[in-house]
């Protein structure tokens, strides 16, 4: 019984303290604990995500710093000539309008590269510089390359009026321009690739603003194995074996896309709409390319990935051979070192025998470099890599089609080797579709030629000229110099930098380049009390006329 009622005492306290601490469990935590633990959850979140921040936006700074210091170094030596000239003159800032040409700039493909329009004031002495932009984003550059294996003589002053023009055709044209609806959204840097042979004659770029490159022959001619290829290449085409320097282009990687052009090349239109597709990581079907990129032949098929645009030379081969000549002044492409090697090693086999490379692509004018090896390469060996070109619209040539012309109307057979025998005729192109302008089959506007036959063969020649020369003034003008020359010869068509008919008769560009020309001092006038021939001395330009030999110009 004792121990029945000590048990039983034990049970009820146990039980008892079970209920207490039960109890205590049970009962509510006060509210202010509950907010200060909030409080602590809520501050180490929101620091975890500052903290996050902060790393994403240091990373962000570090790229743009990289980029943007990469960028810079490739624009460094853009227009030398300006920049010399910032340091003794006042800084010129001349509108470039563009009123005189009617051209619209062509459909785009939306990509993320920048779009907008500079003012005119961005044409400051033709000097591109990435941070003009009135974008925060860096707009992509473009490498634009020429190419000169050789000149007559110490030095060439019609390379270099080709070259200066040329550039400023590619500035009116780029991110820089200030011509409304015909800029591009793409920034650019000029290159000149020369063979030592070229040097005394390149030179002289470097103060346009080109970035010289001097390169021997991919492949010296002792190393080539073909015997064919090493007896003959030579006395191959326009230049020989040096011609073969073009492939340079592929080297140059710090630039996604590079266009390879001759010296008698103008550039009226953007070439956005090739650079939009070659950046794009797929192409879109054929049916909405045709509406963007004028495709030489729309029901071929389209590449995954573009890699390159050129234009072909119907009129060196014959209408019924399969492989045509590539035209070897106008060449779009991606650089890429192992392409290059791979042409490296193309050329080191070589061809054994007439019949081209691969005893496909050949013969022609100037198969065994440029114009035979790049549609090897790409008709051949790594088909539907690359696109050809409508040539009526990119590097028009205002060639023939067919055999031959009489009264006007194109006669024989198509040399397209179009089944349908149906060619278009280049020389009916309004100059308003023109992206660029190849003076091959035209006379080179430095010869003054007047084109002023109303036939043909000589309508759009005419018109072309003229857009050479008002590429030119703009030019000048773009210098603070008078855009209309002294010269008197059909003044209104060469504006003024003309004097007489022929290459003798053209007025070169003076230098020093990017500044203004000096006007001569009246104070060695015999006639003092004479004004009238003081004011008349003060305001007459140098006209340096200089008398030319053959002309030496690259790849006509």
């Amino acid at each position: 019984m004792l121990m029945q009622g000590i048990q039983g005492r034990r049970i009820k306290r146990i039980a008892g303290h079970n209920n207490k601490t039960s109890s205590r469990i049970r009962s509510p935590i006060p509210i202010q604990y509950v907010i200060i633990s909030l409080a602590f959850f809520i501050a180490l979140f929101v620091n975890a995500i500052e903290e996050q921040q902060s790393t994403l936006e240091h990373a962000a700074v570090i790229w743009n710093h990289d980029s943007s210091s990469k960028r810079s170094k490739e624009h460094s030596n853009d227009d030398a000539a300006t920049d010399a000239a910032a340091t003794r003159t006042t800084e010129r800032r001349t509108s470039e309008d563009d009123d005189d040409s009617s051209m619209n700039m062509p459909t785009n493909m939306n990509i993320s590269a920048n779009n907008n329009n500079n003012d005119d004031d961005d044409d400051d002495k033709n000097n591109p510089t990435p941070s003009s932009s009135s974008s925060a984003e860096t707009p992509i550059m473009i490498g634009w390359v020429v190419t000169i294996t050789g000149c007559g003589g110490p030095s060439d002053t019609i390379i270099t009026d080709g070259a200066a023009v040329l550039k400023h055709s590619i500035h009116l044209t780029s991110i820089h321009g200030s011509s409304g609806n015909n800029n591009g959204k793409y920034d650019y840097q000029m290159y000149a690739i020369y063979h030592p042979e070229g040097e005394a004659c390149a030179l002289p770029l470097k103060d346009l603003g080109y970035e010289l490159i001097r390169r021997e022959t991919p492949v010296a001619v002792q190393d080539i194995k073909g015997k064919f290829l090493r007896k003959k290449i030579e006395s191959n085409g326009c230049c020989g074996e040096k011609e073969l320097i073009k492939l340079e282009a592929y080297t140059l990687t710090d630039h996604p896309i590079v266009v390879q052009l001759d010296l008698d090349v103008i550039v009226l239109k953007p070439m956005d709409p090739l650079f939009d597709l070659m950046l794009l990581a797929e192409s879109p079907s054929s049916s909405n390319l045709s509406n963007v990129v004028p495709i030489m032949w729309p029901d071929q098929a389209i590449p995954k990935r573009v890699n390159a645009f050129f234009t072909r030379d119907y009129h060196l081969i014959a209408p019924e051979r399969p492989y045509k000549a590539v035209q070897g002044g106008f060449l779009v492409l991606r650089p890429d070192m192992a392409v290059y090697e791979e042409f490296v090693g193309i050329i080191k086999e070589g061809i054994q025998k007439p019949g081209g490379w691969g005893g496909l692509v050949g013969p022609f004018y100037g198969f065994m470099t440029i114009q035979g090896i790049i549609p090897y390469y790409y008709d051949v060996l790594h088909k539907n890599e690359a696109i050809e070109l409508n040539r009526c619209i990119y590097n028009q040539m205002m060639d023939n089609p067919r055999d031959n012309t009489a009264n006007d109307n194109p006669q024989a057979k198509c040399r397209t080797n179009n089944q349908k025998d149906e060619c278009e005729d280049c020389r009916t192109r309004p100059v308003e579709d023109i992206v660029s302008a190849h003076f091959t089959f035209c006379p080179k506007p430095w010869t003054c030629f007047p084109n002023d036959v109303d036939t043909i063969e000589l309508r759009l020649c005419r018109k072309l000229h003229h857009e050479w020369f008002r590429i030119r003034s703009k030019l000048e003008q773009s210098w603070g110099r008078n855009p209309v020359g002294t010269g008197t010869f059909q003044q209104e068509h060469f504006f003024g930098f003309c004097s007489d008919y022929g290459q003798a008769g053209y007025m070169n560009i003076e230098q020093p380049y990017g500044l203004p020309m000096m006007i001569p001092s009246t104070s060695e006038s015999t006639d003092e009390n004479d004004d009238d021939d003081e004011d008349a001395n003060h305001d007459e330009d140098s006209k340096g006329v200089v008398e030319k030999d053959d002309e030496n110009e690259e790849d006509e």
